[in-house]
């Protein structure tokens, strides 16, 4: 079975892209995030036709996640239990789902803007509900794992150059915190091999020939419970969906397991 997790930045930019690498991976399902549309305007018609069905949670031009299967989707949940909300309402940036024999989550974490910023007070306590939210099929017997656009790194070997994010957001000891608080309720980090370089970045800005030059992030995480970790048999980092005119600024991360 083959499961990945990709921040495409807009379905609708990169739905020609996105059916293309669906069939060339041969992937089973596809955890994706910044959707960024109405859920009404997802393109389940040519999903179908590509034999994906979907499960979306998206609510207008920011945010949105969805699941997108063809080994089925089931016990769908939209939204993440306990949602603090930003500005008083939650955003749409959790969904769950059965997939044959595993559960997955997809998620697009705050990014928290600055530290002093009410986001990133916002992002922490987002954390927090997603750990209670996660917690009873963290700790069962069915293979189960959160993907998506943590927006942290987890260590300083995750960034290009750790300096250069010196009293930024993605790297504080709070946010790295909240990772591990995640873990300790029975989850592990599945790292993905890079296809280029010597570290697995999944992100890279558009700006500055980021991407050439490999300055880059490991923000789109994998993390499952035990029963994932032990039946995974390879995960890499698709860097070469990176590349190219109308790219995303994020590549998929692609976890095979043996279920």
């Amino acid at each position: 079975m083959r499961i990945a997790t990709w921040n495409v930045n807009s379905i609708t930019a990169r739905l020609p892209r996105l059916l293309a690498w669906l069939e060339s991976t041969g992937t089973d399902v596809l955890c994706l995030q910044e959707a960024k549309l109405a859920e009404e305007q997802f393109p389940f018609d040519q999903l179908r036709e590509a034999g994906y069905e979907a499960a979306v949670h998206a609510t207008g031009r920011w945010n949105g996640v969805a699941v997108i299967s063809r080994v089925g989707i089931e016990d769908v949940v939209k939204g993440l239990p306990g949602d603090p909300g930003y500005d008083g309402a939650p955003e749409p940036r959790a969904i769950s789902a059965t997939c044959g024999p595993a559960r997955v989550w997809s998620v697009y974490v705050p990014n928290g803007r600055e530290v002093d910023h009410p986001h990133y007070a916002y992002k922490l306590q987002w954390f927090e509900a997603l750990k209670a939210a996660v917690a009873g099929d963290a700790a069962g017997s069915r293979p189960f794992a959160v993907l998506g656009d943590y927006n942290v790194a987890p260590t300083d070997d995750d960034v290009y150059d750790v300096a250069a994010f010196e009293g930024l957001t993605h790297v504080t000891p709070a946010e790295r915190a909240a990772l591990a608080a995640l873990r300790e309720a029975g989850l592990s980090d599945v790292v993905p091999r890079p296809l280029k370089y010597d570290h697995p970045f999944t992100y890279w800005d558009y700006r500055q020939l980021c991407f050439p030059k490999n300055r880059g992030m490991r923000i789109d995480l994998v993390y499952g419970n035990e029963a994932f970790a032990k039946a995974v048999t390879d995960a890499y980092v698709d860097r070469e969906e990176r590349k190219g005119k109308g790219a995303s600024d994020h590549a998929p991360v692609v976890v095979d397991l043996d279920v």
